[in-house]
């Protein structure tokens, strides 16, 4: 596989750690414009009802027609997100295998306030790859091009939260499996809860649809 380019999420979604597993090096978008409706501030994690929407709230600049960089994204405090987020986290999870084992790597990232949402999105990465043991060497990207040179496999489709390309991944144990059947391609969180250790194996063994691998 070539160079992966990707955007920073917050929590992304499992497809994305799929194609991040495999990666020999990973480039992060760091120079793109801020969009809505994508994984930058949003995750799905399995709630007691079902898939449940977890939204960080952003700061709008009240100019509809000026783009706001990616990087220049600022988180609103003003809502108790935070706390709200972990909460939720913790309802969902508290039942699942490996919550405790992970629990103090995550929440202190739900402790800490954070201005803008670029740098919160940077260290959720970090706990993941630390909670998946997996070392991987990234660069950040330093302009915006659209179309990704050929020698990167660009994988920024990945971060579309309602029109990205379907994956059919694997199915593995969730805990509300029994209520609500299984739920495809959640937050990265969810398979770490269930799965533990057995999450990288999980993204080693899955193929996506989209990417040139």
């Amino acid at each position: 596989m070539q160079q992966l380019l990707l955007h920073p999420c917050y929590f992304g979604p499992i497809s994305q750690f799929v194609a991040l597993a495999k990666a020999p090096e990973v480039i992060f978008e760091n120079e793109d414009n801020y969009q809505k409706q994508t994984y930058r501030n949003r995750m799905y994690i399995y709630g007691a009802n079902g898939r449940l929407l977890l939204n960080i709230p952003i700061k709008h600049t009240g100019e509809k027609k000026q783009h706001q960089k990616y990087r220049d994204v600022r988180v609103e405090n003003d809502f108790h997100w935070q706390k709200q987020h972990w909460k939720s986290v913790q309802s969902a999870y508290r039942t699942s295998p490996f919550f405790e084992f992970y629990e103090d790597d995550f929440e202190p990232l739900y402790a800490k306030k954070y201005e803008f949402l670029l740098d919160f999105n940077y260290d959720c990465l970090e706990v993941v790859l630390e909670s998946l043991q997996l070392e991987l060497e990234y660069k950040k990207t330093e302009t915006f091009d659209p179309v990704a040179p050929e020698t990167l496999s660009d994988g920024r489709y990945l971060v579309n939260a309602k029109s990205q390309t379907k994956q059919d991944l694997e199915p593995y144990t969730q805990v509300f499996e029994s209520k609500k059947g299984y739920l495809n391609n959640l937050s990265i969180v969810d398979l770490i809860f269930n799965e533990g250790p057995n999450a990288i194996s999980y993204l080693e063994r899955q193929e996506l649809k989209g990417l040139d691998q």
